[in-house]
């Protein structure tokens, strides 16, 4: 059964907005990342979303194409963002198809649970590889559609906004993990704060050719795998009361953040990180424990976290 509207945005923003606009996402068929892509399709824009499954991209894209009369949207399988050709042909796709590129998600992302001891060095580089490689060949891949939409979108003074709307803007969705650090997180946390770095240095190095690059850092966010990962069932109920909001996020949060960043409203807004995680870092740090991995009492025992793909690594 389609989401329906309130499932994915908020009833706050004027339909038509990013109208004849292109947007490009990687991971686009995930749950964060699809919420953000229906929100832009359904508030004018058209869309490529890229990911490894075919079937499940292909059907997310004809779902989403459905929410607006005469939306046009592409979903490309057997995309490996680690590999940079991929993504290029992809890329070149989507503007042969579309028109264009005004807006990139870089959302692909891999986590798991593993102590530092456990995860091997196999492991540690297959999520470096997926999300900050990912994200740099994603850029790298969009730059040139990106460099030439910012220019036609360009807002020179606030006396004299740009006529065409918005364009030249990457959002990186990354995390809050590193903030203060976090127990069988290692390798995601050291991932996102190099995917962090890197918007960073886009805003500062594209922003004189119109660019903006800002990052989206969802918390805990309902039905996603991240969540199912990090937070048992039987611990579900007192973690939400521990929460300032008294909830977990949901992806209509991210996905209204993301139509923010992206619209007129966004336009003096560069080089940013957007937490969207109901001050949810504010009151979990390092001793924080992830369900039944009790923080220090498991690292201490010597056990491994289970379900965890390959041998423990030898120090």
């Amino acid at each position: 059964m389609p989401l329906q509207k309130k499932d994915y945005m908020s009833d706050i923003w004027k339909d038509g907005i990013f109208a004849n606009k292109v947007v490009f996402c990687t991971g686009g068929a995930g749950t964060i990342c699809s919420a953000q892509v229906r929100a832009l399709v359904h508030l004018g824009a058209n869309a490529c979303i890229i990911g490894r499954n075919v079937e499940k991209t292909e059907r997310a894209a004809k779902e989403m194409a459905s929410l607006r009369p005469g939306a046009k949207v592409i979903g490309i399988g057997a995309v490996d963002v680690r590999k940079f050709d991929s993504l290029k042909d992809a890329a070149s796709r989507c503007v042969k198809e579309l028109g264009g590129i005004d807006f990139v998600i870089a959302g692909a992302a891999g986590n798991f649970l593993a102590s530092i001891e456990q995860l091997s060095v196999n492991a540690f580089k297959s999520v470096m590889d997926i999300d900050v490689l990912g994200s740099y060949n994603t850029l790298k891949a969009t730059l040139p559609y990106l460099i030439e939409s910012g220019k036609k979108h360009r807002v020179d003074s606030e006396l004299n906004p740009c006529p065409l709307g918005t364009g030249g803007r990457i959002i990186f969705v990354s995390a809050t993990l590193h903030y203060r650090g976090m127990p069988f997180q290692a390798h995601v946390s050291v991932a996102k704060a190099g995917i962090d770095s890197l918007s960073n240095s886009v805003a500062i190095e594209y922003g004189p050719r119109g660019m903006t690059s800002n990052i989206i850092a969802p918390g805990p966010i309902e039905s996603t795998d991240g969540l199912e990962r990090l937070l048992p069932s039987d611990a579900k109920a007192a973690y939400i009361k521990s929460q300032p909001l008294g909830r977990v996020g949901h992806v209509r949060d991210i996905a209204d953040a993301t139509v923010y960043l992206f619209s007129d409203a966004g336009n003096y807004v560069s080089g940013q990180t957007l937490v969207v995680d109901g001050a949810n870092w504010r009151v979990s740090g390092g001793t924080t424990s992830q369900g039944n991995l009790q923080y220090p009492d498991f690292l201490l025992s010597g056990e491994e976290v289970a379900n965890v793909t390959g041998k423990k690594s030898k120090l």
